[in-house]
C-alpha cells in the first residue's frame, strides 16, 4: 500500500516499506534499543534482525490520513522500559513526520526481548 502526500506541485506516493525502513533506522538509533526483532509466528521464536532486514520488525499502516506504527524491539539489559520507549516514541514521531510530512497517530512499542550488551 502507498501512503499518499499532496502538496502544491502534485501527489507523492510513499511506499510502507520506505517508511517502515525509516522508523526501523530512527528506532535502533535510541538508548537502550539493541535491535529491531521479527516474530515467528508459527515457533513463537524472536530473532535479533541484522540492519538490513529492519523494516521486518516495523509494521505501517495507514488510517484516518495519519500512520500508526508498530515497533518491535529487543531492549539492552539494565535500561528503563518505559524511558526507552518514550524515547523511542518521541524520537521516531518527530523523524517520521519530518521524514514524510505526514502526521504519526500513534506508536505501539511492542518489546519482544532483552539482550545483554557489552
Amino acid at each position: 500500500m502507498k501512503d499518499i502526500v499532496t502538496t502544491e506541485f502534485g501527489e507523492i506516493k510513499i511506499e510502507n516499506e520506505v517508511i517502515a525502513k525509516y522508523a526501523g533506522s530512527a528506532a535502533v538509533e535510541c538508548f537502550g534499543v539493541v535491535g529491531m526483532a521479527s516474530v515467528n509466528m508459527k515457533d513463537g521464536i524472536v530473532k535479533l534482525l541484522r540492519r538490513d532486514n529492519i523494516k521486518h520488525g516495523v509494521n505501517v499502516i495507514m488510517k484516518d490520513d495519519a500512520l500508526v506504527i508498530n515497533l518491535h524491539i529487543i531492549v539492552a539489559y539494565g535500561v528503563s522500559i518505559s524511558a526507552v520507549a518514550d524515547n523511542l516514541i518521541s524520537n521516531v514521531k518527530y523523524k517520521v513526520e519530518e521524514f514524510t510530512n505526514m502526521e504519526v497517530n500513534k506508536i505501539n512499542v511492542i518489546v519482544e526481548g532483552v539482550r545483554i550488551t557489552e
